[in-house]
């Protein structure tokens, strides 16, 4: 039977861990005030004796098979917690909707899985099916040992990872919708720096140097993420209303004491569809408007690969990115100092969009402890540097702040590099994606129908039409 402090110990446990701890000549008192990596060595052969002693733990991800990364994971996992296996199942798919129904498909038919790799676009689905696992009483039992780890991470990657005052995942990488830029095409136009509280207008004066030329001033993707949505964001708009869930008080309290943040809620509870609103309308207009006058080209409809490839082309002058786009466009051929980034313009608002993701326990772990254990261990600085950060090349941006510094990004660029934790500590009205439950399908519909909009040119039908799409998901 479960309890507030996780799966129940057998009597037998509990006498060989004392029996341990008394062969090493060490009383119960003894072991609670020792110093704390040895104390965490016995904790670990406690677990360890709990489980049994062939214990998986399948823990999957979107790709094809495990990595390098993964595998040296897996084998550092294990030396810790003898008698656990880590497997790294792999589930290709080409996005994270696709990922996520093959995920489900597999505990549909009664595959083990114990801990899921979730982003935002899933969190509020696996939640809200009763997939994942609330983590509160394992955050409230291991609260001293989890204090460096909530120190270190910004309070709005944590509130995204909630829903209904629950916490569902602890945060290993997020990713702000900021500008990337080709240093060599501004200089080639005499186009300076942009200044961190630049606007729309100055954007458009910016851009326009490549109106009409072989080089485009603005290029984007069709996505949620990051494409004509960060320009409704800074219109202050939004696909749903932006709502919060009450609690979360165990939480914030504990881990956030003394601010009045408008981060410490519940989670996001996204509500009534605002897709036909005028200030969304006219954020996709504004996307048209640069087409019609030369600035922008007619946008790639598959992921970012494309964008990014003629990017480093220097076909592209800017664009939207997040820190991902450091490790990419350095694995593109890309050196430091070619591309830099500035916080995405104001327009009636100036904040960003993001994007977070870490892994959740699923409710039919066979081994919750050991992936309550994992996933402590996935947050941490080495595994987290290892996995996105500055040892994995930055392929996405640490949700622990102190990984993100002048020596992780001096292999890569860009020069400022602070842009990337700054769109959270410097802007806290910076939001999630609109990622409800029922995401995947409003993720097609927002797909179908901006596509819609680009081969009519209308967009306010189009997102009408997107308004009747979301409502009827709504219900």
């Amino acid at each position: 039977m479960d309890s507030a402090a996780g799966p129940a110990r057998s009597d037998k446990s509990r006498r060989d861990f004392l029996k341990l701890a008394g062969g090493l000549g060490l009383a119960a008192g003894v072991v609670a005030s020792a110093p704390p990596a040895f104390a965490q060595k016995l904790r670990n052969v406690q677990m360890a004796r709990s489980l049994s002693s062939n214990a998986t733990l399948v823990v999957a991800f979107n790709g094809t098979q495990a990595s390098k990364t993964q595998n040296e994971l897996a084998k550092q996992f294990e030396a810790r917690y003898p008698g656990v296996s880590v497997k790294f199942a792999g589930y290709p798919a080409p996005d994270w909707n696709g990922f996520f129904a093959k995920v489900l498909t597999q505990l549909a038919a009664g595959e083990q899985i114990d801990a899921v790799n979730v982003a935002t676009e899933g969190v509020q689905l696996f939640a809200h099916e009763g997939l994942a696992k609330p983590l509160d009483p394992y955050v409230t039992r291991d609260k001293a040992e989890l204090r460096s780890f909530f120190d270190d991470v910004n309070p709005i990657l944590i509130e995204a990872m909630m829903y209904q005052g629950s916490l569902f995942l602890l945060p290993t990488d997020f990713n702000a919708g900021n500008i990337f830029y080709d240093t060599a095409l501004f200089e080639k136009a005499g186009v300076g720096r942009p200044a961190p509280d630049w606007d729309q207008q100055d954007f458009v004066n910016v851009v326009k140097h490549w109106a009409n030329q072989q080089n485009v001033g603005w290029d984007w993707v069709v996505r949620l993420w990051g494409s004509w949505t960060s320009w409704m964001y800074a219109n202050d708009a939004n696909l749903l209303e932006e709502g919060r869930w009450p609690g979360g008080k165990w939480l914030w309290d504990e881990f956030y004491p003394g601010s009045a943040a408008p981060y410490k809620t519940g989670g996001y509870r996204w509500g009534h569809p605002t897709a036909n609103d005028p200030a969304t309308v006219e954020a996709l207009q504004f996307m048209f408007d640069l087409k019609k006058q030369g600035i922008a080209p007619q946008p790639d409809l598959g992921g970012g690969n494309t964008l990014q490839g003629l990017f480093s082309a220097d076909h592209i002058a800017t664009t939207i990115g997040g820190g991902f786009w450091a490790g990419g466009l350095h694995q593109a051929g890309m050196k430091p100092g070619s591309f830099d980034v500035q916080f995405f313009p104001k327009w009636k608002v100036q904040k960003m969009l993001f994007g977070t993701a870490g892994y959740a326990m699923l409710k039919k772990s066979k081994n919750p402890d050991a992936a309550w254990e994992f996933l402590k261990f996935i947050t941490s600085p080495n595994s987290v540097s290892l996995l996105v950060g500055a040892k994995a090349g930055n392929v996405s941006t640490p949700a622990r702040r102190s990984l993100v510094t002048a020596a992780a990004y001096a292999p890569t660029g860009p020069k400022h590099w602070q842009v990337f934790y700054d769109s959270l500590d410097k802007f806290p009205n910076t939001t999630a994606i609109p990622a409800p439950y029922y995401y995947e399908a409003e993720n097609t519909a927002f797909i179908a129908r901006t596509t819609q909009a680009l081969s009519t040119g209308n967009a306010k039908a189009a997102l009408d039409g997107l308004q009747v799409d979301l409502e009827k998901l709504a219900k």
